[in-house]
């Protein structure tokens, strides 16, 4: 048994090295705590070593009563022995699903020293490498090298035709997926001797037991990481008529003269750029009043412009009244501004997001608890009301990010076999939508900002400001900041940009780390770089960068 625990504390405003030394000072006054400590007040962090029996309220209670607000990300036992908490079995660690989440918790297991079973019914490596992530972005750099190159000056133009071999541009993207599933999944598992792959159904049984294909094993602890799959909406006549969904969109034997596009968020978008650019006629319809509907009202405008210049036809605050296919044809009647329209087209793409995959896991009898949509329900630590089992990535709902999978896989696993008690901690998270202008995020957005009770500014920059922008032709785009106008610090920012999924990573670290506006100022940014553009928007907040010369500050 551990003689002391370490307690990891996210502390939220601090301001200054005087806020760290109250907050210190709070934590050593609590009863069994060896010692506090808060290495920089920037990075929002506090560490607690106390006796084992010092809960985590005592200390959340010690800094709220000095003026601030202490969330707890991981407690962990540092001396002692590490023991996985329920060994024996045929396993001690049972992971179900093959997948990013899987892999992660499989790979930590073994690691830790752990006997572990990966279970996979289906191709092996999941979502993201097999009908997501890699397929969808190799076919829309594909269509983007062809857009570009058949106009240098592409802003408002035409698509380019589409290559003479589309099956061809299909099966380079399938011989990309299968080299990335073997070396990154298959050949992974040949890695780690203890990790045993087993095929087969999973159905949870009760207890510590599951039955695969009917043969019962066994486990310690499980992690269910079953991931998601592609959801449509209850349309009248749907079904009936068929649909693609994003799976089958990507391998189309051939393509129609004509898509319909049904969902304006991220796979919508960047499915249907890419077909337009492949000299489809597309038209996309979006229940919101806005695309990308999660993201700044700013951003989603300007996008819309941008996909509308190339030809894309998008409708928003679309209501759909029925699907029915005639003659081959699909046609979707809507209501439109409140007037009916019936629209038609070779195919009907239905992208309006995924739901986890749950059904036949036996999951109530497993005494696991799942949510209106279908997800498992989950503590902080990844943990489900049945204390032997976790469950991590898309199966726990949203974000359901690959990125977001293999991390939850690797910390469920770890709270599973050693009782660290990690806290999954999703702040801040990146995103990025792979549209042409990219769109990428992290951090609040100035609604959530406001919600929260910030005193918030903000600063908005045309790319028609940032030389990189210039210098390539391209001055699509805007990025915003959303900012504390209290304290300075750096809360939000939004880039719409064609290397925004780049240039988002230093803002992430700013928002993580609790920098502020004048960080970014103060700090070098290489010229002719697109992240250049965070430290201009930065100063856009007090000077107008127009009137400033290269590199000036």
């Amino acid at each position: 048994m551990a003689e002391r625990t370490q307690v990891t504390f996210l502390v939220e405003g601090m301001t200054c090295d005087g806020c760290a030394g109250h907050v210190t000072r709070a934590l050593q006054g609590v009863a069994g705590v060896e010692r506090a400590e808060v290495p920089n007040w920037r990075t929002g962090r506090a560490t607690v070593v106390a006796d084992p029996s010092v809960g985590e309220e005592p200390l959340v209670q010690a800094v709220a009563a000095a003026g601030y607000r202490a969330i707890v990300r991981e407690r962990r036992p540092i001396d002692g022995e590490r023991q996985f908490p329920s060994p024996g079995g045929d396993y001690d660690l049972m992971v179900i699903g093959g997948g990013s989440a899987g892999f992660a918790a499989a790979i930590k297991g073994a690691e830790l020293g752990a006997k572990v079973a990966l279970v996979e019914a289906s191709t092996i490596g999941g979502t993201c490498v097999n009908i997501g992530c890699v397929p969808s972005k190799t076919l829309i750099r594909a269509a983007e090298l062809c857009y570009k190159s058949a106009y240098p000056r592409f802003e408002g133009l035409p698509a380019c035709p589409p290559p003479s071999d589309w099956q061809r541009v299909v099966e380079q993207k399938d011989e990309l997926v299968a080299a990335l599933r073997q070396g990154k999944y298959v050949d992974v598992v040949q890695i780690y001797p203890g990790i045993t792959l087993l095929r087969g159904r999973t159905r949870l049984a009760g207890g510590r037991r599951v039955a695969i294909d009917g043969q019962m094993y066994t486990a310690g602890k499980l992690v269910l990481a079953t991931g998601a799959h592609p959801w449509a909406p209850p349309i009248p006549g749907l079904a009936e008529a068929g649909y693609l969904d994003s799976t089958a969109a990507l391998s189309l034997e051939e393509l129609p003269a004509s898509l319909l596009v049904i969902g304006g968020g991220a796979v919508g978008l960047e499915l249907a750029q890419l077909f337009t650019r492949f000299a489809m006629r597309v038209t996309l319809l979006e229940a919101s009043p806005l695309i990308a509907g999660g993201e700044e009202p700013e951003v989603g405008e300007a996008l819309l412009g941008y996909l509308r210049a190339e030809g894309l036809q998008i409708h928003t605050g679309v209501h759909i009244v029925r699907v029915d296919r005639v003659n081959g044809a699909v046609q979707v009647r809507t209501e439109i501004a409140g007037q009916p329209q019936t629209l038609t087209a070779g195919q009907l793409l239905v992208a309006t997001g995924r739901r986890p995959t749950t059904e036949g896991l036996g999951l109530e009898e497993a005494g696991v608890q799942v949510g209106r949509r279908g997800e498992v329900v989950v503590n902080e630590h990844l943990q489900t009301i049945n204390p032997d089992i976790y469950a991590a990535g898309d199966v726990i709902g949203d974000p359901m990010y690959v990125y977001v999978a293999a991390y939850g896989g690797g910390l469920a696993a770890e709270n599973a076999l050693t009782g660290v008690g990690r806290v999954y901690d999703l702040t801040p998270l990146p995103h990025v939508i792979f549209t042409d202008p990219q769109v990428a995020s992290v951090g609040l957005t100035e609604a959530q900002a406001r919600e929260r009770g910030w005193q918030v500014k903000m600063a908005v920059l045309s790319l028609k400001d940032v030389p990189r922008a210039l210098a390539a032709r391209d001055t699509r785009g805007l990025i915003k900041l959303i900012a504390d106008a209290e304290t300075d610090r750096l809360l939000g920012a939004h880039v719409l940009a064609a290397e925004a999924g780049e240039a988002i990573q230093t803002a992430t670290l700013a928002v993580r780390f609790g920098l502020r506006v004048q960080d970014l100022v103060e700090t070098f940014f290489p010229y002719l770089t697109m992240v250049e553009g965070l430290k201009l928007a930065a100063l856009t907040f007090t000077k107008d960068v127009a009137r400033l010369s290269c590199c000036a500050s």
